[in-house]
């Protein structure tokens, strides 16, 4: 009798094995790609936000008014408050939340709780009446995956003369002649740097009645 022709049990094995291999190289390819893919869109989401953050700041600073947000132990009116991680000031917010007038917000630095930390921001509504400020809506995280920075503040004397900068702005009866915000990300890059100047007159709350003097300390006007 002549013998069919077939496969061994060996040759079965073989071919099962290298189809294994094949599987794995093509699965690995695709995790790979995959990978790619959500590591590339979370860059874009960063620098998204980032960009959005930066924005937001850079608009609401350059908007800051000589409005009192406090008072000392005197009477005397606290016009801006900040340290390295704390920053409070008021400006309009844009858009219809604008209608409800100047508003107090503040922006921290805080611990995500995973080592890391985020940039928040927070409003309140300053009543004409001039009680306590009432809270607006939620708190709102502008930028997350920090993992580490602060704010930075530059004044100008009574001569109009710039300071150095400083971790704090401990003079809250004059308003700051820049700020900035100086970050490191979570996967080692640096934020780019921000430095806002602000529009108000740096000696405000000092008698000066010029309203462009902090820019023109920096010669943006004359």
């Amino acid at each position: 009798m002549r013998r069919t022709g077939g496969f061994t049990l060996l040759e079965v094995l073989a071919a099962l094995v290298l189809l294994a291999f094949l599987l794995l190289g093509v699965y690995s390819g695709i995790r790979t790609a995959t990978h790619a893919v959500h590591v590339g869109e979370a860059r874009i989401a960063q620098f998204d936000q980032v960009r959005a953050a930066q924005d937001f700041m850079r608009r609401e600073l350059a908007q800051a008014l000589a409005q009192p947000i406090d008072h000392d132990s005197q009477g005397r009116p606290l016009f801006f408050s900040g340290d390295a991680h704390r920053m409070r000031f008021v400006a309009p917010l844009p858009g219809y939340l604008g209608r409800l007038g100047p508003q107090l917000q503040q922006l921290d630095l805080v611990s995500d709780g995973h080592g890391g930390q985020r940039l928040e921001a927070s409003f309140a509504i300053l009543p004409p009446d001039g009680s306590a400020p009432k809270p607006l809506g939620d708190t709102q995280v502008l930028l997350d995956g920090i993992r580490s920075g602060g704010f930075q503040y530059q004044g100008v004397d009574r001569n109009d003369k710039p300071e150095a900068w400083r971790d704090d702005w401990p003079d809250g009866h004059r308003m700051p002649l820049l700020v900035a915000l100086k970050l490191k990300l979570d996967d080692g890059r640096d934020w780019p740097t921000l430095e806002v100047p602000l529009r108000v007159s740096a000696l405000a709350g000092h008698g000066a009645t010029d309203p462009l003097g902090g820019l023109r300390a920096q010669g943006v006007v004359r």
